[in-house]
């Protein structure tokens, strides 16, 4: 009798092939409900692919897909040789307190004296923060910051990580240069002149941890306690948070359809430090820096001896035009880091990003970095090099653009349909959301809270701001979202909205 491989013997696993769900997105939803239920315990071997494929009656690729989308997400780990196990720290362990099961010491339990920086930053994100938290189970409509992650090559990207794991010598378990690989800073570089005009040589580009760790390192090399700092109004949260986290005295400077009003900025704050903004597609009101504008940001830089943080997260997407070129690429006098992200094009859990500094700041960056934590993990850097230099990025990128256009036209179409005169949208250029506007007798938070408990994921406009809120509306993520998500999810919408 042929012995049988190795492994947790998944007997839970019950295929519906008439079921909408692909087979390979049911086999991922029952692996991972069989973790989190602790039906499969930590550091647990699985079956192989091949033997599940067996088991199941499905093709090995069907499964493949599978654990490669498990492995994406960090529900369970591949050790070269070995097979797949289940991973010893879950994603959901990072979101979820563990009441001590015995009460802490006295003098431990006294309320503690949280700083002045920390209430601040609270204070300004903690709405924001507390919704993304509890909307981590709902449902894709109408999730932001996320791409379409069932459109993922998985079994590619697994490929490469499997090759990478082949090639993984001793030194890649030492530490490594702070900077990032250097294959990885020259793809990056290589890309971003082509794709963003973007003029900058390896040397410049920073590997981080997404574009918040960007900012961040930013404002801690240049920005002291008290120093004013423009930010857009309304603004993206997670920026806020990472400035005041360094103490910044963020200045609000409203957007109107040219994108930062420089002017208004000029007359609140003109000595400001610093200034973030998202010029390609703002976030999160979706409108592009004109022109104009962007010339009178870089000469305000440059009169202030100031800086631009430019966070470019999601200009791949535009659907009337070749996407426009970075403010980068318009700066003469050194004034504008650039950063962008791959979590918004591949997928939030790679957790990296890039910065690229004006040559003055190279070293004092890479510094903050060593200090913060050293360097981002080799072995997914490795595997994005290759995804770059085999021309997958780029193909990737092509056809979530279509897909991306096709989302947003739905979106405007069922709101029109449905919401007619309650939530008002219009097709944007580009991005990944749009704002439905709604009266201003009607409460986004409310509203939004009212969703969340329809299990739809939105953002009410108004979290955004620092000052009273000029708008009342609703930020909708269309890129996650399935088409029968979209029609669902505004159906939703209107239910609650027609409730009143």
């Amino acid at each position: 009798m042929p012995k049988r491989a190795a492994g947790a013997i998944l007997t839970g696993l019950n295929l519906d092939r008439t079921l909408a769900a692909p087979l390979h997105r049911q086999i991922y939803d029952g692996v991972r409900s069989a973790i989190l239920d602790r039906r499969l315990t930590p550091g647990e071997r699985l079956p192989s692919t091949r033997t599940l494929a067996g088991d199941l009656g499905v093709s090995r690729r069907t499964v493949v897909d599978a654990f490669s989308q498990l492995y994406a997400e960090g529900y369970i780990d591949e050790r070269v040789g070995a097979g797949a196990y289940v991973a010893r720290a879950l994603p959901e362990d990072f979101l979820n307190l563990v009441v001590p099961a015995k009460p802490l010491p006295e003098a431990i339990a006294d309320t503690p004296q949280f700083s002045q920086r920390f209430l601040e930053q609270k204070k300004h994100t903690s709405q924001a923060i507390a919704q993304f938290l509890r909307g981590q189970k709902l449902g894709r409509a109408f999730l932001l910051g996320t791409p379409a992650l069932d459109e993922f090559p998985n079994a590619l990207w697994g490929r490469l990580g499997a090759r990478v794991g082949r090639r993984t010598t001793r030194h890649a378990s030492s530490y490594q240069p702070t900077a990032g690989c250097l294959p990885l800073r020259e793809s990056v570089a290589a890309y971003l002149g082509s794709a963003r005009g973007v003029r900058c040589s390896p040397e410049q580009i920073l590997i981080v941890a997404g574009s918040q760790q960007a900012i961040a390192i930013a404002a801690h090399v240049l920005i002291d306690p008290g120093d004013a700092v423009w930010m857009e109004e309304p603004g993206y949260f997670g920026a806020k948070g990472a400035l005041l986290g360094t103490g910044a005295r963020l200045i609000p400077v409203p957007v109107d359809s040219e994108g930062l009003n420089v002017a208004a900025g000029r007359e609140r704050a003109p000595d400001a430090r610093m200034a973030f903004v998202t010029p390609s597609h703002q976030m999160p009101l979706g409108v592009t820096m004109s022109l104009a504008r962007r010339l009178a940001l870089l000469e305000w830089a440059r009169e202030a001896h100031s800086w631009i943080i430019e966070d470019d997260y999601d200009s791949e997407y535009r659907y009337v035009s070749r996407p426009l070129a970075a403010l980068q690429s318009l700066d003469t006098h050194g004034r504008v880091i650039y950063t962008g992200t791959f979590s918004k094009v591949l997928f939030p859990a790679l957790r990296l990003g890039y910065i690229v500094a004006p040559p003055a700041l190279v070293d004092a960056f890479a510094v903050a970095r060593r200090l913060m934590d050293s360097h981002s993990p080799l072995r997914e850097q490795l595997i994005l090099t290759e995804f770059m230099q085999e021309g997958h990025f780029e193909r990737h990128i092509r056809r979530m653009r279509s897909l991306y256009q096709e989302r947003q036209q739905l979106l405007v179409e069922e709101t029109r349909r449905e919401l007619g005169g309650t939530l008002d949208t219009a097709p944007a250029d580009g991005g990944m959301h749009l704002v439905g506007y709604l009266p201003t007798s009607i409460d986004d938070g409310k509203v939004a809270l009212a969703a969340e408990k329809q299990g739809i994921r939105t953002q009410a406009l108004s979290h955004n701001y620092l000052e009273t809120p000029q708008r009342s509306g609703l930020v909708l993520g269309y890129a996650a979202a399935s088409s029968q998500e979209i029609i669902d999810g505004v159906r939703g919408l209107a239910t609650i909205l027609r409730a009143g």
